[in-house]
């Protein structure tokens, strides 16, 4: 935890611990006063009293890193260049400053942030009360205190965490958090060179080291590879190059922790080997760019930073604020000469996300991705050097060569369904050619398919929620189908009858709709309510609002999700609620609205049911209305995939009186239907139905015709 120096009631003197400060709190009469305490040594044999180690920064990979310290490691972790202020004596400030301190102390402790010691100013390194450091423990968090106490902020830079954020002791106009946040980030690029940072040709044990990994002396002396002595220890040095000048250096332990150059220019390892080159490979490490110069690729560049644990939500930030990627802004003019950008990150989660990062900077339209192959029966290989360690060199060369296109959302080939396509030849999904309607005569003219819109209309009293209802049972009968009902014509009780006589073909009540056949049973209506909990379920609004059609389709969802059902009847369109904005016409309104019950029912396979009333009829003869006369939109006719009209003929001198005729006025899959007439018959004799149940016997063709596919 943060600790602050406290007063006793004895005449002690407490220090205000500081890491890399020495500090003393004075307590004299009501004030208090913060001074530098003695240093026990002469400054001059002693590293000066605010200045931290200077150089290296820690760099943090996705894969978990050793706790093991190589060298001059503190005990709250690396810290950097940034000063301690001098101590300002006198005053109420530092009462102020103690006060802010120990506020921002409480709100650290609360989120779990805790540590002996902390450095105002300073870059105090951690282990993450998120993540816990991983398996490894390490400290990847990164924790900011400003130095005059008035914010911090953190971040655990494991990839697989990535924990960020900040708080503040107080709000305030003139707070100064964000400018301490900001100043700290402007730190100008210094120069460097291997004198200057004292690197070294490789021993030869380090050569046996890539040696193992198939990474020849060649290839390491190319890409100025070198070492660096810290004590008893040494390290791999990856050197960064623009233009034949050093811009950075990233070191590697034994223990595969990383460490880099502190204020350089963040960069892309191997950056002149791409230049005015037409293809790029990107990797996620510098030994996988090795890796790829094995393999006959050198124009492959590696990202310096590691990969993020997953791909931002955000909206992309300006080029200023995208301090993550900086290195793709900085060698913008490299990528932008490229036609052809290969993606070959690794294939863990974090790798994946680095390759969405960048394709979503640079643009997906140039870029490609690698697929890597299996290393066994099991797995598959992670990186390219795992490729070139256990398959070899044609391996990885096959796998850069057989590079994807990277998926634009949205854009799509043929050969992303070529599996799809197999299964509809071979007529594996499952309702290839529709479902039957249990009538003979219709199936001719109509079947019901998986995801498709029914559009069905006709005058008022024509039996169209009755066709429906028997067409429901059919399904059920035959396939088994489930159904969700929002019919807002009918109370439950009265739906709930009609349906239990198209189930057991019995009336409901002794009345005399139902002639001389008997009344169902308590037995058989017992389980005929099992039926209809089983098959049907209601999508209701219980109070005096009117349902709008997404709120209808949300709990189509949830049924289809939860119950597994398969087709959804809304019935009918005018009980909806139809707000819309001011300047939207009714007939746009329509559009967006049957493309939404569309792409419910595709995304779902679900079959949609859409009753529609026509308009007033002026003038009408009894004839049956067409598609275009739906009251609203002619896009009623134009979105749907299936248009049927339901109609009875009420003029015993036309024609009989007990038929249904049902009048199929589009079809958009010629593998389930075409345009025709069919009529179906009632058989009260046999059944002992009343007017206005259809059954699935006694049916016969009254109009049936067909239109050429083309005219010629």
């Amino acid at each position: 935890m943060l600790r602050f120096a406290h007063y006793n009631s004895q005449t002690h003197l407490r220090k205000l611990v500081f890491s890399s400060s020495n500090i003393g709190l004075l307590h004299m009469g009501s004030k208090l006063f913060l001074k530098p305490a003695t240093p026990s040594a002469p400054l001059s044999s002693r590293r000066h009293l605010y200045n931290s180690c200077k150089c290296l920064v820690p760099t943090f990979c996705s894969k978990p890193i050793s706790k093991i310290r190589p060298y001059f490691l503190k005990t709250n972790g690396f810290t950097s260049n940034a000063t301690v202020p001098a101590p300002v004596h006198g005053g109420d400030s530092e009462v102020k400053n103690f006060r802010k301190l120990e506020i921002l102390r409480r709100k650290l402790e609360e989120l779990g942030i805790e540590m002996d010691t902390f450095t105002p100013g300073q870059h105090n390194h951690l282990q993450c009360p998120m993540c816990n450091g991983g398996d490894s423990e390490d400290k990847s968090f990164s924790l900011f205190i400003s130095p005059d106490g008035s914010g911090a902020s953190w971040t655990c830079f494991r990839a697989k965490c990535g924990w960020s954020g900040g708080t503040r002791p107080f709000a305030g106009r003139n707070s100064t958090y964000e400018s301490s946040i900001q100043d700290n980030k402007v730190k100008q690029k210094k120069e460097i060179t291997v004198e200057s940072l004292k690197l070294e040709p490789l021993c030869s044990e380090l050569i046996g080291y890539f040696a193992e990994r198939l990474i020849s002396a060649e290839t390491l002396q190319r890409n100025r590879v070198m070492q660096k002595s810290y004590g008893s220890q040494i390290m791999i040095a990856f050197t960064y190059w623009r233009n034949g000048v050093l811009t950075s250096c990233k070191y590697r332990d034994s223990n595969k922790k990383f460490l880099q150059e502190r204020d350089t220019e963040k960069i892309f390892y191997g950056l002149d080997d791409i230049k005015e080159a037409d293809d790029v490979i990107i990797v996620e490490g510098e030994i996988d760019k090795l890796a790829m110069e094995e393999a006959g690729f050198r124009t492959c560049v590696s990202v310096p930073d590691g990969a993020p644990p997953k791909v931002s939500s955000k909206e992309l930030p300006s080029e200023e604020k995208d301090t993550k990627y900086q290195y793709l802004w900085n060698c913008k003019e490299y990528l932008n000469k490229a036609s052809r950008i290969i993606l070959a990150t690794d294939g863990d989660p974090p790798g994946q996300a680095l390759a969405e990062e960048i394709a979503r900077r640079i643009g997906r339209e140039r870029c490609w991705r690698v697929k890597w192959p299996k290393k066994n029966k099991e797995e598959y290989c992670k990186d390219a050097n795992e490729v070139l360690m256990f398959l070899g060199p044609n391996a990885l060369r096959e796998a850069i060569e057989n590079a994807e296109l990277y998926p634009i959302r949205g854009l799509f080939n043929f050969r992303d369904y070529f599996n799809e396509i197999d299964d509809y030849y071979n007529r594996t999904l499952g309702y290839e050619c529709g479902v039957s309607t249990g009538w003979r005569a219709l199936n001719e003219l109509y079947k019901v398919m998986p995801g498709e819109l029914t559009i069905i209309t006709g005058v008022p009293n024509s039996g169209k929620s009755e066709w429906i209802d028997a067409l429901l049972c059919n399904l059920n009968s035959s396939v088994g189908w489930k159904f969700a009902l929002c019919s807002m014509e009918n109370r439950v009780r009265e739906h709930a009858r009609k349906l239990l006589e198209k189930h057991i073909k019995k009336p409901f009540f002794d009345a005399r709709y139902g002639g001389s056949v008997e009344r169902m049973s308590v037995e058989e209506l017992e389980e005929g309510k099992r039926w209809l909990n089983d098959t049907f379920y209601l999508i209701r609004c219980e109070d005096d609002k009117l349902p709008s059609v997404n709120w209808v389709l949300d709990l189509a969802k949830a049924a289809v999700l939860r119950h597994g059902v398969r087709g959804l009847v809304i019935d009918p369109y005018n009980e909806l609620d139809h707000q819309r904005p001011i300047s939207m016409t009714e007939t746009e309104y329509v559009s967006q609205m049957l493309t939404l019950v569309k792409r419910f029912a595709q995304h779902h396979a679900c079959h949609v049911w859409f009753v529609a009333h026509p308009r007033q009829l002026h003038n009408w003869v009894g004839a049956p209305p067409n598609l275009y006369d739906i009251s609203g939109s002619a896009h009623f006719i134009n979105k749907c995939d299936n248009g049927i009209v339901i109609h009875r003929n009420r003029d015993p001198e036309a024609g009989p009186v007990d038929q249904v005729q049902v009048c199929v006025r589009k079809v958009r899959n010629k593998v389930v239907g075409t345009i025709g007439d069919a009529a179906l018959s009632y058989n009260s004799a046999r059944y002992g139905y009343i007017n206005g149940v259809i059954y699935p016997t006694d049916v016969h063709i009254i109009g049936f015709f067909l239109l050429p596919e083309y005219l010629h």
